[in-house]
């Protein structure tokens, strides 16, 4: 038996199906990558906000922190820090009192339209923690960063960061949820309890 299976691995067959992985999972995209994701989002437990712009961010970001009633807010990337505090957002920049988090706020690396998910990584300043750590997680993407399928995702973020890729990279659908204690839906329990998308039209 194992010498059949060394010999099979000497041989060297074409490949029966050229161009495979070149192909889309789903050729017939008729509707707009935003509406595609937005319907999958959404389906998956995810709260999709779209916003003509920064203007409309800011405003659509004060009606919910005021909803939902949060104070401490955790921000730890430079660019959203200089956006959100003109406007007096209580946001947190220090690493101290993160037991006390009540919502973070980060960016995204891509945003895959067919499985409404949203590509995350360790590569800039809001790391791992802010994305699982807080029960509310808001994300602010801009509508550039729509694709697809996973595997153009994963091509920006190759492109982006070369040979120096992150060490974490992660597609979250939705808030965390587990049935693995006796098939009852739990949400939070290895993540936020709320993932808010926040989508700012850069296209126009």
């Amino acid at each position: 038996m194992l010498k059949k299976i060394r010999q099979a691995l000497l041989q060297k067959a074409e490949n029966p199906h050229p161009g495979f992985e070149g192909r889309s999972l789903y050729p017939n995209q008729d509707e707009p990558l935003d509406i595609t994701f937005a319907k999958e989002f959404t389906d998956l437990g995810g709260k999709f906000v779209y916003c003509e712009g920064e203007i409309d961010l800011i405003e659509q970001l004060i009606v919910l922190v005021e909803k939902v009633s949060v104070s401490k807010i955790y921000v730890w990337e430079k660019g959203l820090q200089d956006l959100l505090e003109p406007y007096g957002f209580p946001i947190r920049k220090s690493l101290q009192g993160l037991q006390e988090i009540e919502a973070s706020i980060t960016t995204c690396e891509a945003l895959v339209a067919r499985t409404g998910s949203v590509l995350l990584s360790n590569a800039n300043e809001s790391g791992r923690r802010l994305s699982i750590y807080a029960p509310i997680h808001i994300v602010i993407a801009k509508t550039s960063q729509l694709v697809s399928e996973m595997k153009d995702g994963l091509a920006i973020i190759q492109e982006r960061y070369g040979e120096a890729m992150p060490t974490m990279i992660s597609a979250v659908s939705g808030p965390s949820r587990t049935a693995d204690i006796e098939k009852r839906m739990v949400l939070g329990a290895h993540g936020p309890k709320e993932l808010y998308l926040f989508l700012i039209e850069d296209r126009f």
